[in-house]
């Protein structure tokens, strides 16, 4: 425990997160609202209409090509969104304000 707070208040550390936070411009705000936030709410939202789609058109033989894309689409969208990612894009916008 003494070896975790002696590395987060070296001074080496801060400047390695502060050169690592991004910068305050529309391209920030997009990039993380765009990668990290809208995939999770789109998988939200109709994850499953999306995957009961690819696994139909899987059932039809695919191109090689395609088949790859729809079990992509599949193994992104079955469960739905996440959890996970969406708080992480939460705490990215954040940080990228404070």
């Amino acid at each position: 425990m003494q070896k975790v707070k002696k590395i987060v208040k070296s001074p080496k550390v801060r400047e390695a997160i502060t050169q690592m936070k991004p910068n305050r411009t529309i391209w920030g705000f997009l990039g993380v609202v765009l990668f990290f936030i809208v995939p999770e709410i789109v998988g939200f939202v109709w994850g499953n209409e999306i995957a009961q789609y690819a696994n139909k058109a899987l059932q039809n033989n695919p191109s090689a090509s395609m088949e790859a894309y729809f079990k992509a689409l599949v193994m992104l969208f079955e469960d739905g969104g996440s959890w996970i990612n969406l708080l992480i894009g939460v705490a990215l916008l954040v940080w990228l304000f404070f």
